[in-house]
């Protein structure tokens, strides 16, 4: 699950330009910004999009923005095992989780569907830099799960999760996956975090990066993910 951090990857990423995606078909080709390179990365606002072709085996990927809610992807990944991507959009709130406030964030995004497809949507929250690791998951694919054991089920934010917990050698991940997937959805950021805390499962961390988009592990044959709204409160 470990990925290489939007801040640490920042110093060595090359400077992305529109129209770095040659003669892709996709809607790259009209939007405001696009990369093919493996870091690329762009910001608007306070709001970074990022490729994030982290994972060994990669194949093709190529991001593009009109803007931080409107943005996706082409992906090219072969059929192996191992997490290849997680091109994302990513907020840094810079909050204990103890007086974070209200942050909740809500998406609508059209996935792909056919052979050679593994992935989830799903947000990945950063605590102390990146010492904790909580995702939540929203879609994904069958063949596709959660680092960790099943711990068990909750009620937060007016929604059921299921709750799942491990580690990937660098840090301990938390995991909630959603008892009902959708392709649009809200989530409260916020009940996530304080249940950790007040579980005892995580200390009282702040929350730095909170990034949403698609862990690919598998995309051959090449797929559009395209993120239609977002919009994040904090």
């Amino acid at each position: 699950m470990r990925r290489r951090s939007l801040l640490t990857a920042a110093l060595a990423a090359p400077v992305a330009t529109a129209g770095a995606v040659g003669a892709l078909q996709s809607p790259a080709q009209a939007a405001v910004w696009s990369s093919s390179d493996q870091w690329g990365q762009w910001t608007t606002g306070a709001y970074t999009l990022y490729n994030n072709i982290w994972g060994s085996g990669a194949g093709a990927q190529t991001i593009w923005a009109n803007s931080a809610s409107n943005w996706g992807v082409w992906a090219n990944h072969p059929n192996t095992g191992g997490i290849k991507s997680y091109p994302n959009v990513s907020y840094t709130l810079g909050r204990n989780v103890s007086s974070m406030g209200n942050v909740s964030s809500s998406h609508n995004v059209t996935v792909p569907s056919g052979s050679g497809l593994a992935y989830n949507t799903a947000y990945d929250v950063w605590g102390n830099g990146h010492a904790h690791e909580i995702m939540i998951w929203t879609k994904w694919t069958s063949n596709v799960g959660p680092l960790g054991s099943f711990v068990q089920n909750v009620s937060l934010g007016g929604r059921n999760w299921g709750y799942y917990q491990g580690h990937n050698g660098s840090n301990p991940v938390y995991n909630f996956l959603a008892h009902t997937q959708t392709t649009t959805s809200t989530v409260n950021i916020t009940a996530h975090c304080q249940w950790l805390v007040n579980q005892g499962r995580m200390p009282n961390v702040r929350i730095d990066q909170i990034q949403f988009g698609w862990e690919i592990t598998s995309s051959a044959g090449g797929y559009n993910f395209n993120c239609n709204s977002y919009s994040l409160t904090t």
